[in-house]
């Protein structure tokens, strides 16, 4: 295991500004490039790391292939998430990677967790979100909005051992997510807050202990009345169905019920009033790591349909020799760099505290679009084998498809970029 060693690196504070950043080349992109040319004081490439990020890919990296990679086809096949997986996850120091190290996390940027996610996913989707939604939206919550005691009671323990889930949809509720319905009422004595209603399509809820929920203490206020809540399962979070799905299968997604519920009101994360605003900015931040999970699939299949191609023969030489089929390897290679660039950049820019809502909405959909394609591609490229459950590569296309759909649509991620459009280019 290496996150000892990164744990103790990752004590060292991080800072966001390029021009101070601890660099390291890559070994896995860079080893064998001589750089020939003077060094000039110019802002860095999006290809360059801090220490700490470059050890963090190459333990991921590891532990998908030699740990996750054997169980892929079972657990996708069962519809579920194996144990040893999740304890891995932990045992690595992946649920708590911007967590701080004195509440037991690892203590890395958000660009470490999205290269995570992204490593994650060149083998399992299905582990990829789950280490996704439990970082980027449960952990960063707690982490921007809970209060001392907040952080204090819940961050060790999903740090170390208990998954996470973010409950925001419903029935009702999806793209338009505030349209919520589930209720929050204060009882009679001031102490608690009496929770029904149900929420669907929840990530990890299967596996989850610890919940943030999404609901409305005043619905004569709208959205100004979403308030979010943090429990754990025995609170009284009943598992009513596990979704049935084209992909991502392992990865458990619930409808939940919540009946009576009583939640103590110093379980509030943030203010009263102000879920919307905490759902708003935590999914712009979640919508770099669902880009990122795309990519990230988007390059396995990729490399397991080249591996293929170069090795199976046809008339007389390997098929991916065939220069019809070298143009669409180079096509298909330049958009999904074209991805990781923009997911690269918005979580860049989310580090420095600049700006990074438009650039997130542009990484999601274009990673979406680029895993789809490159994903169907790569079981074309691998012929009949490309089509067969064993070999994996379906699994890959039908994986990607959720990537359009979940923490907001294509659509939805269009029409934030024509907002940004409209506000720069109207008079």
């Amino acid at each position: 295991m290496l996150n000892r060693a990164l744990r103790t690196r990752a004590r060292l504070p991080l800072t966001s500004s390029p021009a101070f950043r601890a660099i390291s080349t890559s070994p896995i992109r860079f080893s064998k490039e001589e750089i020939t040319r003077p060094a000039i004081d110019t802002p860095l490439s999006l290809w360059n790391f801090t220490e700490e990020e470059n050890m963090l890919r190459e333990t991921v990296r590891r532990f998908a292939e030699d740990v996750i990679g054997p169980k892929v086809s079972k657990m996708d096949e069962e519809e579920l998430m194996d144990p040893e997986v999740i304890q891995g996850l932990f045992d690595n120091g992946l649920m708590g990677i911007e967590t701080s190290a004195d509440m037991g996390g690892s203590e890395c940027s958000f660009t470490g967790a999205i290269i995570a996610v992204e490593e994650l996913a060149r083998v399992d989707a299905s582990v990829a979100v789950l280490c996704d939604v439990h970082n980027t939206l449960v952990n960063t919550v707690l982490r921007l909005y809970g209060s001392k005691e907040i952080q204090e009671k819940w961050l060790p323990d999903l740090a170390t051992k208990k998954v996470g889930s973010f409950c925001l949809s419903e029935p009702a509720s999806g793209s338009d997510a505030f349209a919520l319905q589930t209720t929050a009422k204060l009882d009679s004595s001031g102490d608690y807050y009496i929770l029904n209603g149900s929420k669907m399509w929840i990530s990890n809820s299967a596996e989850a202990e610890t919940f943030l929920v999404f609901a409305n203490v005043d619905p004569s206020k709208g959205y100004k009345g979403i308030t979010c809540f943090i429990m754990s399962k025995d609170m009284g979070v009943e598992i009513a169905k596990k979704e049935k799905k084209l992909g991502i299968k392992a990865s458990s997604t619930c409808l939940l019920n919540f009946d009576d519920v009583k939640i103590p009101k110093e379980n509030i994360v943030g203010e009263i009033g102000k879920g919307y605003k905490i759902a708003i900015e935590i999914l712009n931040e979640g919508r770099i790591g669902i880009a990122a999970q795309m990519i990230g699939l988007a390059q396995g299949a990729f490399d397991k349909s080249l591996t293929y191609a170069y090795q199976r023969k046809q008339f007389g030489k390997p098929v991916g020799e065939f220069q019809g089929m070298g143009f669409q390897f180079a096509d298909v290679a330049t958009e999904i760099e074209a991805a990781r660039l923009l997911t690269y950049n918005a979580a860049r820019l989310k580090e420095e505290g600049r700006t990074f809502t438009k650039e997130a909405a542009m990484a999601k959909y274009y990673a979406s679009v680029v895993a789809q394609k490159a994903t169907g591609n790569a079981i074309e490229w691998a012929g009949g084998q490309g089509f067969v459950r064993e070999v994996g590569l379906e699994k890959y296309w039908r994986d990607s498809k959720i990537g359009a759909i979940y923490e907001g649509t294509s659509n939805i991620q269009l029409e934030t970029i024509a907002k940004f459009l409209r506000k720069q280019y109207q008079t």
